[in-house]
């Protein structure tokens, strides 16, 4: 099944300004680069994204509706006007809370609206601020006074301070100091943004200019999502409404909302708005939050050094006060023990104390009448400062709604987050609706003062309707897909594999062994694989089950040693216990792949069928470099430009650790094709890098002046043995993962890189390159009207909300059984090989149905999914600490002075060239 609705928020990022463009594709500008270390300075030409060459024609036209919303803008003669705001507190401190922001600047506006000339202003809740039409002065200073602040603050309204009673103790400052702050506001100018930008935007004409005055745009709405008690997370926001939230399991929540994002398209301006989901901590009593997240009985059970650290940072309300505060740690002691020193107002009135030590549990139930039922015994909540720690009892304590929750999920909440997003097109398409009017944007004054109307209309595009390519069975046989599906009934495999020398071990999964071998021998020669009995099918030893993970695999291979005079099989079938995330996985890969080149096959079965049986021998035949299918146009070399020319296919990804896990290697990976002209057989190179770390930095590695360790000689080189020693003179890239903001380093030093590795092989060597991006990271969703049906398979859209200059495209290229179908967004940014759109258009929908590893066309090219699952198979070999409670503000692994990144075995010789990934 492919995946459907987006569950994650990513961000939308204005496209970088394009350049003149020459006839040939390849847009340049000479510019002088700054050159790294490792290359000399010279002037280098500076590559843009190309500008489109046409439209496509082919394929059966469709009318469908996209969640782009028409944007009209009447005042295209006004200006924006940009000004930087700096916020400090009265000593002169710069404000570095989040969220405070918002609070002053909506103060300064409430209390100086003259002074600002009843202007409207937008503020992205940092440090712009944007007017239309300018303020009365160049630059103004405000003091505003907000009584309460959502910090981390050290208030007395009913929580004991180990230094004072909240009571009328201690008063040094005066009482408003202990409920409210003062704040400092400068709005100084810093710059004018015509609004006739947009137009030129829209026209192509991209500037700094135009990408701000979008940006504008965009924190209009932000300020509107804002004033409405939203949680802000980028372009995307949520309300706070329990309708809106599903159980995850652990004390998070699954948060529905809303993304929105302005967008220069060929038909003008658009909103696009959908459907965005976002994890949030579950609000409420502060004690059930924890015994839900550790999956505890009672209070009692906690591990607290976990829920410190969980803890730490989260906002919370306290009882009966209702004042907010933010955790900063526990005490050391329980309620019933934990002192602090109370002091009593002298007789006098005057500030002589008396002092007297008292634990917060006294303090509560004698002092201030409160009933505590359970916290006697459990640490208090501590939301002081350092040096002055302010103690609450837990069951006092709130949690905040809509605190974000940014640390790893689990499998299962991951996977319930998913499920529970999906929404089918039309439901889809009903929400979006009701939300365009819900919003109520006409109500908005900047919107207004700016001349802007969001029409609440889908609007109406254009589509065509790709015919499905042809593929080849085994001998010959023609395979006929249908709505982007095949079979292989009554037909072999295109070309199959033979297993002869192989084993099965069972790491103690409940599942008959030596059944499930016959089976697969019996089913796969049904589709041609010549498959012998197993040399010995191994048992683990059931006293190792709960050794760790390390042990388990190497007492497996110390049990199947003896039974092996001939050294380590050629194949091995592992039955794992568990169906996701097997603790097993990523020490048994590592072993078969890096240390034996042994080939391996894991299984975790449930319900074995023959449909279970048949998708295990695809992944089986192409692993061991068989072809399960193949398109019709390959071996008759009838791809246009690609079958005529020695030509390679790279599709690139980087896979990052979780959003909690900050300090996991990011980990590249780069397929290619072999065997040309075929462009179904591929294998990988896989390298760590920096974490979060996007640009591949391991293409070129020359360490002397004849050696080359980078990923694209070691693929090069594999073209050439496996094509009939012929060099590529055309690359055709296909790049995962990448924002808009970032073409420009793919095109500049990405590609650099791969054109030293070429010439680091032959000076003389001038391969033509083209580069697509493809993107499932974005917002474009495409309905059919009044139809429940996702758009048909091969449907693919080039105008109305494309880019309006851009080589860009939307391809659903699979047919989307679950929720609402996804298309892949492909930017051309190069073609120095000359494809036409139909031409590019084919060949990306030809390699949606080159996958191995099932019968139907997927939502993105085949190599870029085959990038995605090396990266994260070869992740797994190493053990990366992970925990998901640990916070994403940990230090980096390379932080200045820190230690290098590990890097990852190699793949043994026996199986790098092979589909091991499948």
């Amino acid at each position: 099944m492919e995946p459907s609705d987006t569950t994650e928020v990513t961000e939308e990022v204005l496209p970088p300004p394009p350049s003149v463009i020459p006839h040939d594709g390849v847009g340049i500008q000479v510019k002088p680069e700054h050159a790294s270390e490792s290359v000399k300075k010279t002037t280098k030409p500076k590559r843009f994204p190309m500008s489109r060459r046409g439209f496509g024609s082919k394929g059966q036209k469709i009318s469908l509706l996209t969640n782009h919303f028409k944007v009209g803008v009447t005042n295209a003669s006004g200006h924006f006007f940009h000004y930087s705001v700096a916020l400090s507190y009265e000593d002169g401190r710069p404000v570095e809370m989040k969220g405070v922001g918002r609070k002053i600047m909506d103060k300064v506006h409430e209390t100086y609206d003259t002074e600002l000339s009843g202007k409207d202003f937008a503020y992205d809740g940092e440090k712009s601020l944007f007017t239309v039409g300018a303020l009365p002065h160049n630059k103004l200073e405000f003091t505003v006074v907000l009584d309460s602040v959502s910090s981390n603050r050290n208030t007395r309204n009913g929580s004991p301070d180990v230094n004072g009673s909240p009571n009328g103790g201690d008063r040094k400052r005066p009482r408003r100091a202990s409920q409210s702050k003062t704040f400092k506001v400068e709005i100084s100018f810093a710059a004018k943004i015509p609004m006739q930008a947009i137009a030129s935007a829209l026209r192509g004409q991209e500037s700094e200019n135009s990408q701000e005055a979008i940006r504008v745009l965009d924190i209009i709405l932000r300020q509107h999502a804002a004033k409405q008690g939203c949680l802000l997370v980028r372009q995307s926001f949520f309300h706070d409404n329990s309708r809106n939230f599903t159980d995850l399991g652990g004390g998070v929540l699954g948060c529905r909302g809303f993304h929105s994002s302005f967008r220069a398209t060929q038909g003008g301006l658009s909103l696009n708005v959908d459907g965005s989901t976002t994890t949030i901590i579950q609000p409420g009593p502060l004690v059930d939050f924890l015994i839900a997240n550790q999956n505890a009985r009672d209070p009692f059970q906690l591990d607290w050094s976990k829920a410190k650290r969980t803890l730490k940072n989260l906002r919370i309300k306290v009882k009966p006060s209702n004042s907010e505060y933010r955790i900063v740690g526990l005490s050391e002691s329980p309620c019933k023990e934990q002192m602090f020193t109370l002091k009593n107002r002298g007789k006098n009135g005057n500030d002589d104390a008396e002092s007297i030590e008292v634990t917060v549990y006294d303090y509560f139930v004698n002092y201030r009448q409160i009933e505590l039922r359970y916290s006697g015994d459990l640490p208090c909540i501590n939301v002081g400062k350092p040096k002055r720690p302010t103690y609450l009892p837990i069951e006092l304590c709130f949690l905040v709604s809509l605190q974000r929750y940014t640390k790893a999920l689990t499998v299962h909440q991951r996977s319930t987050l998913v499920e529970r997003s999906r929404q089918k097109p039309q439901e889809k398409m009903t929400i979006l609706t009701d939300v365009m009017k819900s919003n109520n944007y006409e109500a908005d004054s900047l919107l207004r003062s700016c001349g802007i109307s969001i029409s609440t209309q889908f609007t109406q595009v254009e589509g065509r309707v790709l015919s499905a390519p042809r593929l080849k069975a085994g001998n010959g046989e023609d395979l006929i897909a249908r709505n982007g599906r095949w079979s292989f009934n009554n037909k072999k495999l295109a070309e199959p594999s033979k297993i002869k020398n192989w084993a099965a071990v069972n790491f103690s999964a409940r599942c008959d062994t030596k059944g499930l071998c016959r089976d697969i021998a019996r089913f796969g020669e049904t589709k041609g694989i010549f498959i012998d009995p197993p040399i010995d099918v191994f048992e683990e030893n059931p006293q190792f089950r709960r050794a760790p993970p390390m042990v388990r695999v190497e007492k497996m291979f110390e049990q199947m040693k003896p039974q092996l005079p001939d050294g380590p099989p050629h194949f091995i079938v592992c039955l794992l216990p568990d169906r996701k995330n097997s603790d097993i996985y990523g020490p048994w890969k590592r072993k078969c792949l890096a240390e034996f080149g042994i080939f391996n096959q894991c299984l975790a079965p449930t319900r074995v069928n023959d449909q279970y049986i048949m998708n295990v021998l695809l992944k089986i035949n192409a692993k061991l470099g068989g072809l399960n299918s193949l398109l019709a146009i390959e071996p008759s070399r009838n791809i246009p430009l690609v079958s005529k020319v020695p030509t390679i296919i790279f599709g690139m990804d980087v896979s990052h650790g979780s959003p909690g896990q900050s300090d996991i290697p990011s980990v590249a990976a780069v397929v290619s094709s072999r065997c040309w002209p075929l462009i179904s057989r591929y294998r990988a190179s896989v390298r760590t890098q920096s974490p979060k770390v996007e640009m591949i930095d391991s293409l070129f590695k020359p360490v002397s002046d004849d050696k080359d360790l980078g990923i694209v000689r070691e693929l090069l080189l594999d073209f050439y043995v496996s094509s009939g020693q012929t060099k590529p003179t055309q690359i055709i890239i296909f790049r995962d993962g990448v924002s808009e903001s970032q073409f420009n380093q793919v095109l500049n030093i990405e590609l650099d890189q791969i054109i030293e590795a070429c010439k680091f092989l032959d000076e003389k060597w001038t391969p033509k390159f083209t580069i697509i991006i493809a993107q499932k990271n974005h917002h474009t969703k495409f309905f059919q009207a009044g139809s429940q049906d996702n758009v048909p398979p091969g449907t693919v859209i080039d105008s109305k909300v494309c880019h309006p200059t851009h080589n860009d495209f939307y391809m659903c290229a699979h047919a989307g059984m679950i929720g609402t179908t996804r298309p892949t967004h492909y930017h051309v940014l190069l073609d120095e090989i000359g494809f036409s759109a139909d031409d590019m258009q084919e060949l990306i929908h030809s390699l949606s149905y080159v996958y191995q590893r099932s019968t139907t066309a997927i939502s993105i090219v085949a190599p870029v999914r085959y990038a995605h699952l090396a990266a994260t198979q070869v992740s797994q070999f190493m053990k990366f600490d992970d925990s998901s409670e640990t916070s994403s503000s940990h230090g980096s692994l390379t932080s200045v002075g820190g230690p290098p990144v590990p890097e990852l075995p190699r793949l043994h010789e026996k199986v790098c060239s092979s589909m091991f990934f499948c």
